[in-house]
């Protein structure tokens, strides 16, 4: 597994001799580092020497259509795992849904847009699941569910090419294998830094506090942010290549943000969320509409397909 990896990357420097490190590491679906142990408390010069070498030491890849780098650690079999683990999971917890029509056409958009995001590896799966909440997830390797509460704001196939292609795009970027590892960089780094710069217990722990509270509003949440964005860009070429009027995905979002603002108290600043605004996700189709649409003119042109209520 990826923490076996980390250890082994902290393990090969050339000061581990003089200054032994002893990381224990605890996984689960999607897991994070539970513990990490030092045994020795290490200089601020050689806190830089490490992570400088874990940088060079980490797998780098781009991401389709955006070409954007990445950092990812884990391998897609063991990424592909966790998505099937806690696929199961989440469905023993939920209730499928027995309106076969509704589940026919959940299957039917989503293959169209498998078809066109070119993943002859993953192992595709689309459930439609009882539950109010509006919401939609693809786990690694292809495993897609759909709240029906969201089929009232998608209205049609288009629309719900808009929540398929977005939430496709999440798995084909490999964001979840990124995330995961982003945390995990983050973590080990805090850690070094307390055991590094802390000169008894409770420096360190008030080192931990404030290096989590700003690397999450400082890289965490941008970073969420920024693979949301990634996933509508992506979702809007899907859905297009698919045979879907993206123009619908302008007026998906529009009735998204209608019901969020009718059931919310109040909205979150950005720079807090790990969501963008959905303001900030219009702008960005208006943007990328005309590209979508040059891809529209090429596909089978469904358009809008069938109405979902």
């Amino acid at each position: 597994m990826i923490y076996s990896r980390i250890a082994a990357v902290i393990r090969s420097f050339s000061f581990y001799k003089s200054h032994p490190l002893n990381v224990e590491c605890k996984t689960g679906s999607y897991a994070r580092i539970t513990k990490m142990k030092l045994t020795k408390r290490l200089p601020v010069s050689i806190l830089a020497t490490a992570l400088l070498g874990l940088s060079l030491a980490l797998a780098c890849q781009t991401v389709p259509e955006t070409n954007r780098s990445q950092i990812v650690l884990i391998d897609p079999q063991s990424e592909f795992k966790l998505g099937v683990d806690a696929y199961k999971d989440a469905l023993s917890k939920a209730k499928l849904s027995k309106d076969m029509r509704m589940a026919g056409i959940l299957r039917r958009v989503g293959w169209n847009i498998a078809n066109v995001a070119h993943q002859p590896d993953y192992r595709w799966e689309f459930n439609l699941l009882e539950a109010q909440q509006p919401n939609a997830f693809c786990l690694p390797g292809g495993k897609v569910a759909v709240n029906t509460g969201i089929l009232p704001i998608a209205r049609s196939e288009a629309g719900l090419a808009v929540v398929l292609g977005h939430e496709i795009a999440h798995a084909i970027a490999r964001h979840g294998a990124e995330r995961l590892s982003h945390n995990m960089l983050i973590a080990l780094g805090g850690e070094l830094l307390a055991q590094g710069m802390g000169q008894n217990r409770r420096q360190r722990e008030l080192i931990r506090v404030a290096y989590g509270y700003g690397s999450a509003i400082t890289f965490t949440l941008p970073f969420s942010r920024s693979h949301e964005l990634e996933a509508d860009h992506l979702g809007l070429l899907y859905m297009a290549r698919a045979g879907y009027d993206p123009r619908e995905a302008k007026l998906f979002w529009k009735r998204f943000a209608d019901f969020a603002r009718s059931n919310s108290k109040g909205s979150t600043p950005e720079f807090l969320s790990t969501h963008p605004t959905d303001q900030h996700r219009i702008v960005q189709i208006d943007r990328l509409l005309p590209t979508a649409m040059a891809e529209y003119e090429k596909s089978s042109k469904i358009g809008i397909g069938e109405n979902l209520m």
